[in-house]
């Protein structure tokens, strides 16, 4: 997410960047580039800010009780999908053990004399005083 961020922040700082070069430039020579669509996105943006306007008059006139119902309803949704993801996660274990070649999987005493004294160390912690299980 915060590389998101900063990639989005590098690219608004370029194109920020990139207008005042071309603002320099028409200043310079005196030319304007582009005027018909300048034109149309300076419709475009008034429109956009009219709009923004409009917005926010019309969420100071909700009530208090909406903004703490949609925080609710998402709240709600959130622990949906979180349940729904538990269950997907059930489903996944038995779909493993339905196509694995060791059904009901348990586990077995080994039979490498190794590891059953690993075992035995691991399972007495060390309780014999030295850290190589009696050993030398």
């Amino acid at each position: 997410m915060i590389i998101f961020a900063a990639v989005v922040f590098g690219l608004s700082l370029i194109a920020i960047v990139a207008l005042f070069e071309l603002k320099r430039r028409e200043g310079k020579s005196g030319r304007v580039y582009l005027p018909a669509l300048r034109a149309e996105m300076d419709v475009r943006a008034l429109r956009l800010k009219d709009l923004i306007t409009a917005a926010e008059a019309d969420l100071a006139k909700l009530p208090p009780e909406a903004v703490h119902l949609s925080r609710v309803g998402i709240h709600v949704l959130a622990l949906e999908a979180a349940r729904l993801a538990r269950f997907l996660e059930g489903q996944a274990h038995r779909l493993a053990d339905l196509v694995s070649h060791k059904h009901r999987f348990v586990r077995r005493a080994p039979r490498s004399e190794f590891l059953k004294k690993v075992t035995e160390h691991k399972s007495d912690n060390g309780s014999s005083g030295d850290n190589l299980g009696g050993q030398l």
